[in-house]
């Protein structure tokens, strides 16, 4: 039986499913400070120490948390994942997508690509419909968040394109993602991705998508459409469209018309590899 060819949506998390940063919703909350004063200490952080705003983040959150004595392990870390706030129509969206593309005769894979914690994104509510998750993540040692395990910030988000492309989904596995694998057996073209952000820290990824065949989507919340017009009108994305995933809306239209194109690109592009092999 001939496995289906394989189309890969590729998310960001913060302002592109949920509504803010992850962090706003319970764990900065929990300091009793508000985000605005959590990010600014953050961002003075990374300037003063010439540092990695991530790893900036990163090492406040549990800096932040010990003064406090507040619970620093995964399990606290999952549990804030309940209190996320999504976009209109983000619960529904990944099984009426899975149901569309199988009609299409394609597999769908959802993946995130996030600079947020692993953690708060694992006690989602969605989590359940992603292939594999890439986002930043803390080392525990007796169940007490360390160090930072991974850190994905704006070019490192990169990586994970080719990981995906090549079905090296372990970040601890580089040799493979380094090795040359002829076009035809990787299992996720690039020309088969759909990267879809909200922000310039998602700029690499989506060039790189766009450039190779796939597409690229910029979303934006209430308010936020300028950012998402300056990646249209700079050519960063194919389109750009609200970040409403309801039945029937525009980016709803605009996924399963790329799903369309997609399916019948790959088809071409078997037949014709087939044809070459066989002319060999």
């Amino acid at each position: 039986m001939t496995k289906k060819p394989i189309i890969a949506l590729l998310y960001d998390f913060d302002k592109t499913l949920c509504t803010t940063d992850m962090q706003n919703y319970s764990f900065i909350p929990s300091l009793n400070i508000k985000p605005s004063e959590f990010w600014s200490q953050a961002d003075g952080l990374s300037k003063r120490e010439h540092m990695d705003e991530l790893l900036a983040y990163m090492y406040m959150m549990i800096q932040e948390a010990k003064k406090r004595n507040l619970p620093i392990n995964r399990e606290a870390f999952v549990q804030m994942g309940k209190g996320i706030k999504y976009f209109p129509g983000v619960e529904s969206w990944f099984p009426r997508i899975d149901k569309y593309g199988d009609d299409k005769g394609v597999e769908i894979q959802h993946y995130i690509i996030s600079s947020g914690n692993e953690e708060i994104i694992e006690g989602s509510s969605i989590y359940k419909y992603f292939k594999k998750v890439f986002a930043c993540e803390y080392l525990y040692v007796d169940d007490v968040a360390v160090w930072p395990k991974t850190v994905v910030n704006y070019t490192t988000k990169t990586q994970f394109l080719f990981r995906i492309n090549k079905g090296v989904l372990d970040v601890a596995e580089n040799a493979k993602v380094n090795e040359s694998i002829p076009d035809e057996e990787k299992p996720v073209p690039l020309q088969n991705m759909i990267y879809i952000a909200d922000g310039l820290t998602d700029v690499p990824c989506m060039k790189l998508v766009k450039a190779n065949g796939g597409a690229s989507i910029a979303v934006y919340g209430r308010g936020k459409k300028p950012i998402a017009k300056q990646l249209f009108n700079d050519g960063r994305v194919d389109f750009l469209t609200e970040a409403d995933y309801s039945e029937n809306g525009h980016l709803d239209k605009i996924i399963k018309c790329l799903i369309d194109k997609m399916a019948d690109s790959d088809k071409l592009m078997r037949l014709h590899y087939k044809q070459v092999q066989d002319n060999l």
